[in-house]
């Protein structure tokens, strides 16, 4: 994952809004919640809603797939992890310890 990559999912998360709406998808799971569990849980208004999730998924935080009617929103969690493997690889470089 290349810097511009990482520092993208970073700024997507750097709202409160959508950090709650990013925790909120974390505890669902892999399965996801479509547009209308996640608008109960947050209490947000549709529109509020729907630019929150655009700016995370153009910053590939999390995917939408479409089931019939339903659009599910699910956090790209291998994604996930690759940005954070990027952050964490240089822990400790500059220590003393090494």
């Amino acid at each position: 994952m290349e810097l511009n990559d990482v520092a993208s999912c970073l700024e997507a998360l750097g709202n409160p809004v959508r950090l709650q709406v990013f925790r909120t998808l974390v505890r669902s799971g892999p399965q996801g919640l479509n547009f209308g569990q996640l608008q109960e849980r947050i209490g947000i208004p549709r529109s509020t809603l729907a630019h929150h999730l655009g700016t995370m998924v153009q910053a590939g935080v999390l995917r939408q797939e479409r089931d019939g009617r339903e659009v599910f929103n699910r956090i790209d969690f291998a994604r996930l992890q690759l940005a954070l493997r990027f952050v964490m690889a240089e822990c400790c470089q500059d220590s003393p310890a090494g």
